[in-house]
């Protein structure tokens, strides 16, 4: 595949776009395109142009015209990722970006009674939580990134985690997707075990008219979701992780492709939606919630259907700076959510262009801050006593087993203690350990005369691994303002959230937790993939090879080449541009440059 003679300037291509899905949906200049180029957390830069096709027949012509004029194609569905891993990062690329977003491109399709979906790229989360609750039935993901509008295929794409134990990491073998062969050329391929014709025009033109009936679904073409999860985390005792982004036994097609295709559609399998009843468990001695989590993964009848870990402090910076989340949700359900988060870009992206970023953010803290303690009684009375807490959701036909356990483990304590929540108490224990995850980052930009960065790691530990809790050298410590650990505890999962004081390279003390992180056998990122800020490991990079030989798609993710054909650069080792925050440039290239606001 060689680049194209057409113009520098990309007049040609952008005036087929255009006649493709109109001048509406073909986006230029920076201000129309800052959305979209930047990342919800971290990474950003230039593009041609943002492209929003309103069809799947749209999105396969304007994928054969930018293939065509041998530009790089970034995809993008809802771009709330962590990493920076849909969109541009920094101006190292050898050919001009064309961004596909696919927003437009809404669908969910229930077949099977409900029992399987077909998503395509612009279906969120909780569209699809919407559309299966009148059947009983929920997607793999039920709070997280779906209060934030993340997208179905983004999570397939990235192998995303999430809370809910037995249900494993978001993957399927089933899937429609286009892919750029090693001559360059395009093709369309059908894994999705549905009978939809042969030409791309008629399969993308069916799909999405949902022109197929039962006889035309298959069911002995792969698995829809992991099949082996729930034994895999089952087993305590393993020296490895449960899951983390680079298991080569996760990777297939599309599921952990990171945008290395152009996503069509997927399949999935849906879950029964359970009665459930929650734990709030709380002690000063970790080894506890140690105790806790092997027994109930050895021995519980049922695999718990959630158990999440949070720290004291991070419960103190969840309280105090991710209290307008958990209002917003609360309040007016997740539904808002995604509308209010693009509401605030934009009025962020007004500020920043008067030269005032941060002051959003600081207003909203300020309101907040008046409004009365959102949080139930026992819980604030548990964060005064323990030092970690741990929120355990059991369907309830164990709820008896794990009462048992639980009322003979901390019998007689004084250091330990537990007890049942009503219907609210869980309801809100749930929702503030999500609102944490946001916490960080109104910290860091209430506070941006002491505070440099946010150190974000997305860590997996050992499967029998029984000193989870970190320790770190002295001069680390001393750089770190605040320090926020929480995370998917059954499944050894943790997201460790570091607050850096001024003048400390965030880079540099990134690669020293990674070196700490090494020498306790840890894989990382395990589950927000690797975007631009973590390194990708010899089988992720030789995945993202196999699927995308000239790449064309997403270059650079995991510090691999950004040139044509995975050419050799000066620049591919460097490190991202997300944590150039704090650099000075030229005024107006570069006033957009602070961090979007996020969310896990």
């Amino acid at each position: 595949m060689t680049p194209p003679s057409a113009p520098d300037t990309g007049i040609q291509l952008l005036t087929q776009l255009r006649d493709v899905v109109g001048n509406a949906h073909v986006l230029t200049g920076d201000a129309a395109t800052r959305r979209f180029r930047r990342g919800h957390r971290t990474g950003e830069g230039r593009v041609l142009a943002v492209v929003r096709p309103g069809t799947l027949l749209e999105q396969w012509r304007v994928l054969q015209a930018v293939v065509q004029s041998g530009r790089i194609v970034i995809m993008q569905a809802a771009n709330t990722g962590l990493t920076g891993g849909s969109t541009p990062d920094g101006d190292q690329y050898d050919r001009e970006i064309v961004l596909i977003s696919t927003l437009r491109i809404p669908g969910v399709q229930v077949i099977r009674d409900g029992k399987q979906v077909v998503c395509l790229p612009g279906a969120t989360l909780d569209r699809l939580e919407q559309t299966l609750a009148p059947l009983g039935r929920e997607p793999h993901s039920v709070i997280g990134s779906s209060c934030i509008g993340a997208s179905v295929l983004g999570g397939v794409c990235n192998n995303s985690g999430g809370a809910l134990l037995r249900r494993g990491p978001a993957y399927t073998e089933l899937a429609l997707y286009a892919r750029v062969d090693e001559g360059g050329s395009l093709s369309l391929v059908n894994h999705l075990g549905i009978d939809l014709g042969r030409t791309p025009e008629e399969i993308l033109t069916r799909l999405q008219a949902c022109d197929y009936g039962p006889g035309d679904i298959r069911d002995d073409v792969g698995a829809a979701s992991d099949p082996n999860y729930a034994d895999h985390v089952r087993q305590i005792d393993a020296p490895t992780p449960a899951r983390f982004n680079a298991d080569p036994s996760r990777l297939h097609e599309a599921s952990g492709s990171a945008g290395r295709v152009c996503l069509f559609a997927v399949r999935l399998d849906t879950f029964e939606r359970e009665p459930s009843t929650v734990f709030y468990i709380a002690s000063k001695l970790p080894d506890d919630l140690t105790a806790v989590r092997r027994e109930l993964l050895a021995n519980l009848p049922r695999l718990p259907i959630a158990g999440e870990y949070i720290h004291r402090d991070a419960f103190d910076i969840g309280a105090r700076y991710g209290k307008d989340v958990f209002l917003l949700i609360d309040k007016l359900g997740t539904a808002r959510v995604p509308k209010a988060f693009a509401i605030k870009s934009r009025l962020d992206g007004m500020a920043e262009r008067l030269g005032l970023p941060g002051l959003v953010d600081r207003a909203i803290q300020a309101l907040v801050s008046l409004l009365p303690n959102h949080l139930p009684r026992r819980m604030r009375d548990y964060r005064d006593r323990y030092e970690h807490h741990l929120l355990l959701r059991v369907s309830n036909d164990t709820v008896e087993a794990t009462r048992a356990f639980l009322t003979q483990h901390f019998a007689g304590r004084a250091d330990a203690a537990f007890f049942e929540c009503n219907a609210e108490e869980g309801r809100k224990a749930f929702l503030h350990r999500f609102a944490i995850a946001g916490a960080a980052i109104r910290y860091r930009d209430t506070h941006r005369a002491t505070v440099q960065d946010i150190v974000p790691l997305d860590i997996a530990l050992r499967r029998n691994d029984r000193e989870w809790v970190e320790t770190l050298p002295a001069d680390m410590e001393r750089d770190i303002v605040h320090k926020l650990y929480y995370g998917h505890f059954f499944c050894h999962v943790f997201h460790q959230d570091y607050i850096v004081r001024k003048g400390v390279d965030p880079v540099a003390m990134e690669h020293r937790m990674w070196a700490l992180l090494d020498a306790r056998q840890a894989e990382y990122p395990a589950e927000h993939n690797v975007g631009h800020l973590y390194v990708a490991k010899p089988a992720l990079t030789a995945f993202y090879r196999e699927l995308d030989p000239t790449n064309t798609f997403n270059p650079g993710i995991g510090h691999t080449s950004k040139l044509l054909n995975w050419g050799a650069c000066c620049g591919q080792q460097g490190m991202p541009a997300a944590y150039g925050l704090n650099t000075d440039a030229d005024a107006e290239a570069e006033a957009e440059a602070e961090a979007a606001q996020g969310t896990r």
